[in-house]
């Protein structure tokens, strides 16, 4: 029952929901996520940590920078389960869409000039 509770704990915020769904187009630096949400990076950190416990993202470190991915295969069936219902939402949703646009921008940005994010 825990992991069940974990997952919908993780689900239940829109926020945690947007970091999830721009994982999507695959693994990003928390600093990507930071710009994303447009939140301090210890709220972003937080967020991504209760989606990390639920199982649903991966993190790893590299240096100075943690990026993000979504659980691969190796992940519980019912951590499985959920992300496939979650990435089924619409990408014409207009916060989904408007994030993938930004995303998109920020992808293009060099980490050094996302870093700036823990300066201010």
């Amino acid at each position: 029952m825990n992991p069940v509770l974990r997952i919908a704990k993780a689900l239940s915020d829109e926020t945690r929901l947007r970091a999830l769904l721009a994982l999507r187009a695959g693994e990003l630096c928390l600093c990507h996520v930071v710009g994303l949400l447009e939140l301090s990076p210890s709220t972003v950190s937080k967020h991504l940590d209760i989606l990390c416990q639920a199982g649903l993202v991966q993190r790893r470190k590299d240096g100075r920078w943690c990026y993000f991915r979504l659980a691969d295969r190796g992940a519980s069936p019912v951590v499985r389960s959920a992300l496939r219902w979650v990435l089924a939402a619409p990408a014409d949703d207009v916060t989904i869409a408007k994030d993938a646009q930004r995303l998109a921008s920020l992808r293009r940005k060099d980490l050094q000039e996302l870093a700036a994010c823990y300066r201010s």
